[in-house]
């Protein structure tokens, strides 16, 4: 066999093994502290336990398994009040990055805002497929806007939060209509950041932030249900 074509086919049963199992993980299809075995999984994929391994090295370094003693994995189970409460955080966090500017008598760096604005919009043209990994894109936003606060420590105070709630956040990212909802909210805030029009702004981040966590939360609380009745013999 052609060895680039050997090293292809790999690549592509490592990226399958990661994709379906991360999609399992995120539903609570396998139940809680139950060994994620890389014999089973790689027959249940159909690859060999090499991809299985990878993506469970990958998955592990997003928080989405645990890693025993033993080097075997299991599934990790999601901290709702933890959540809860660090959502609180980022709420505060990025309140206060979008009134700093009304507060300072300047405004929001439009050296940022402009070309922010300029990626949501080529992103409602090209709209994403649902995957839980548009959460990058959406970290992305909102550490832009709080950079173009002209606070730098608060922006990374912000990147610690949001690695933080990353493994419940990817719940929000799953259907059309949350990307669509997602793009267009972005793209109000920042027409009104834009306008210098900051209780418009805050209105419109306000309810986005609130459906967000709406919609973690519930999905979040289904698949931890799931996850421990799979338990139950």
């Amino acid at each position: 066999m052609d060895p680039t074509l050997y090293t292809a086919e790999r690549g592509q049963a490592s990226e399958r093994a990661y994709t379906e199992l991360k999609r399992r993980l995120l539903i609570g299809e396998f139940p809680l502290r139950t060994r994620l075995g890389e014999e089973r999984l790689a027959t249940l994929f159909g690859v060999s336990r090499t991809p299985v391994r990878q993506a469970l090295v990958r998955l592990h370094t997003e928080r989405l398994v645990e890693r025993l003693h033993d080097g075997g994995y299991v599934p990790a189970e999601p901290n709702l009040l933890e959540i809860r409460q660090l959502y609180e955080v980022r709420r505060a966090l990025e309140l206060s990055a979008l009134a700093r500017p009304t507060e300072q008598g300047t405004r929001h760096d439009q050296s940022v805002i402009e070309p922010l604005r300029d990626d949501w919009r080529a992103l409602r043209q090209d709209t994403p497929e649902p995957d839980p990994g548009f959460v990058l894109l959406d970290e992305n936003f909102h550490l832009r806007l709080a950079e173009a606060s002209g606070n730098a420590a608060l922006a990374a105070l912000l990147a610690v939060v949001n690695e933080r709630i990353r493994i419940v956040r990817m719940h929000d990212f799953l259907t059309e209509e949350r990307i669509d909802r997602t793009i267009a909210q972005h793209l109000g805030i920042l027409e009104a950041v834009l306008a210098d029009d900051f209780e418009r702004a805050h209105r419109r981040f306000t309810m986005h932030l609130g459906e967000s966590i709406a919609v973690v939360e519930e999905r979040a609380t289904r698949a931890l249900a799931r996850m421990m009745a799979t338990e139950l013999p």
